[in-house]
């Protein structure tokens, strides 16, 4: 099972993992757990939608863009919480935005 992916430099340890072909198209999806700590960073790096994405352990490296995110808890500035996060990213067709 995929542990880790990398979204531009930031690593991100994975819980669950998928992948699918979608219109020849790479799809991920992945859960992971977001702390107090990391939220700010999490937030930032999210809002930007767009990613030189990387799988290492699968050998995968695309230009993706965020199709869907959830999140157990929309706020986490209260110190010692702990957030489910799915996020699903898609591969950008060559020429894509970003």
């Amino acid at each position: 099972m995929v542990k880790e992916i990398i979204l531009d430099d930031t690593t991100i340890q994975v819980e669950q993992y998928e992948e699918v072909k979608q219109n020849d198209l790479t799809k991920i999806t992945i859960d992971f757990k977001v702390t107090s700590e990391m939220y700010h960073d999490i937030a930032v790096l999210l809002y930007r939608e767009t990613f030189n994405v990387k799988v290492p352990e699968r050998g995968l490296s695309f230009r993706g863009s965020i199709s869907q995110y959830s999140t157990s808890i929309t706020n986490l500035y209260k110190e010692d919480q702990v957030a489910d996060y799915k996020v699903s990213l898609l591969e950008l067709e060559s020429g894509g935005k970003g």
